[in-house]
């Protein structure tokens, strides 16, 4: 199992990309939990970016849906995975 972190950035993109759009904000609530269980999950489309954004993964959650992050070991446990959430948007914005 992995934790999800939210960063600021993340945050501010997703009310922006989100706003009061329910259908949409439970689509990427459903893509944040299959991510948790399973970041490499076939329905997610889960892959590497390259260039300046070499370090960086993305996923899909949904036809023009992207979430852009990051999997990093938790220090403290060993055991943990965090999955540390950078952006949201069309591909458009964050590509």
């Amino acid at each position: 199992m992995r934790n999800i972190v939210f960063t600021k950035t993340f945050d501010k993109a997703f009310q922006k990309f989100a706003g009061r759009n329910q259908l949409l904000r439970l689509a990427i609530e459903k893509t944040l939990f299959k991510l948790r269980q399973d970041a490499y999950d076939p329905s997610l489309k889960t892959h590497g970016l390259s260039g300046k954004l070499a370090a960086v993964l993305a996923c899909s959650c949904g036809y023009d849906c992207r979430i852009l992050f990051i999997i990093e070991k938790d220090i403290s446990n060993g055991q943990v995975e965090n999955i540390v959430l950078l952006d949201i948007g069309t591909h458009a914005d964050v590509y």
